[in-house]
C-alpha cells in the first residue's frame, strides 16, 4: 500500500508503520462493521476513503466506551488516521481531511513502575531453568544487560556482536527513530556477555542474543525469556522488561546521576522526557521511608 510504503521512506521503524497500518485497518473494519483480521494490514476497506468526521469520532468513542483503550492508545490511533488522510489529501484521492478536527485524548501522567534494588537483585539472581547451559548464560547476559543499560527490547535484540566492547564496557545500539547510541554497562554484565560468548553455538547470524533456531531473538522472546524468570523470582510487585528500564533511571537519579546524563543514555530526545523519574525518585524514597521508619513499623504491627 502506497501509504504505508510513505511511512517507511519517512524512517519510521517496520514496527511502526505496521502499528500505523493495522490501526487504519481496525477503523476500516469498524466502518464496514466488520471482524478485523490483525494478520492483514492491506487497507482494502473502501469505506475509508467515504469516512466523515463524523464516523472517525464515532470510532473513538468505541475505543475508549466499549473497547476500553486507553488515552495513549487513542493517541496514536489518531495520529495514525491523520497521517492516512493527510496522504490522500495530499495525493488527490479526496478534496477534505476529516481528521483535522480530532481531539487528543489527554496524556496520562502515571509515574512508571519501579523496582526496589534489592527486588531487581532478587530478579537478576534467578534463571529460567533451560536444560542447555548457553541458553541460561544468554538470558543472564540479557537480564543483566536490560538493567545495566537501560535498554528497551527492540534495541536489544538488534545488537550485532560487533556492536559490543568488552574492554570500554560499552554497546552501539540503535534507538527510536534509527538513530545510533552509545550505552554503558558494568562490570557484572562485562562478566555474563563474556561467559555467554565462550558458548555461544556458531551461527550465520552476527547477532548477540539468538535462539534455540540459532537466529536472531525478536522482542517478544525477550518478553517471554523475562515473564519466565520474573515467574520463578516469585516478587509480588509486577514487572515487565521496561520496568528493568525505569528502574535503572531511577536508581542512578537516587544515586547522584544527573539528568542529561540519564537522558542521553535512555535515548530521550528532550530532559523533559527524562524528567518523571525525578517524580518517581521522590516516591520511591518515600515508599522507603514508610516502610522502614520505626515507629510506624510499630504502630502497624
Amino acid at each position: 500500500m502506497e501509504w504505508a510504503g510513505r511511512l517507511h521512506g519517512g524512517g519510521r521503524s517496520p514496527r511502526s508503520v505496521a502499528a500505523y497500518a493495522g490501526d487504519v485497518e481496525l477503523l476500516g473494519a469498524f466502518l464496514a462493521k466488520a471482524p478485523t483480521d490483525k494478520s492483514s494490514h492491506g487497507l482494502r476497506w473502501p469505506q475509508l476513503r467515504e469516512a466523515t468526521e463524523s464516523d472517525l469520532m464515532r470510532f473513538i468513542q468505541e475505543l475508549i466506551q466499549n473497547r476500553d483503550y486507553q488515552p495513549a492508545a487513542v493517541r496514536r490511533k489518531i495520529a495514525s488516521m491523520r497521517s492516512f488522510y493527510r496522504f490522500l489529501r495530499r495525493a488527490g484521492k479526496r478534496a477534505d481531511d476529516p481528521s483535522l478536527e480530532l481531539e487528543l485524548p489527554k496524556r496520562e501522567r502515571l509515574l512508571p513502575q519501579v523496582l526496589k534494588e534489592r527486588e531487581v537483585e532478587q530478579l537478576l539472581q534467578k534463571g529460567a531453568g533451560w536444560k542447555t547451559t548457553w541458553l541460561n548464560l544468554r538470558d543472564r547476559a540479557i537480564m543483566e544487560l536490560l538493567y545495566a543499560s537501560g535498554i528497551r527490547r527492540a534495541e536489544l535484540v538488534s545488537i550485532k556482536l560487533e556492536d559490543v566492547d568488552l574492554g570500554t564496557r560499552t554497546i552501539r545500539v540503535m534507538g527510536k527513530g534509527r538513530k545510533q547510541r552509545l550505552v554503558l554497562f558494568n562490570r557484572t554484565t562485562a562478566d555474563a556477555i563474556r561467559n555467554y560468548l565462550n558458548v555461544r553455538p556458531r551461527s550465520n547470524d552476527n547477532s548477540l542474543f539468538l535462539g534455540h533456531t540459532k537466529h536472531r531473538l525478536s522482542p517478544r522472546h525477550i518478553w517471554e525469556i523475562f515473564s519466565r524468570i520474573y515467574k520463578v523470582s516469585k516478587l509480588k510487585n509486577k514487572a515487565s522488561p521496561h520496568t528493568l528500564r525505569h528502574s535503572f533511571a531511577t536508581h542512578l537519579l537516587e544515586r547522584g546521576v544527573d539528568l542529561v546524563t540519564i537522558q542521553e543514555l535512555l535515548g530521550h530526545e528532550s530532559v523533559a522526557t527524562t524528567q518523571i523519574y525525578t517524580n518517581v525518585s521522590f516516591e520511591h524514597k518515600k515508599r522507603a521511608y514508610d516502610e522502614a521508619h520505626p515507629r510506624d513499623r510499630q504502630k502497624h504491627r
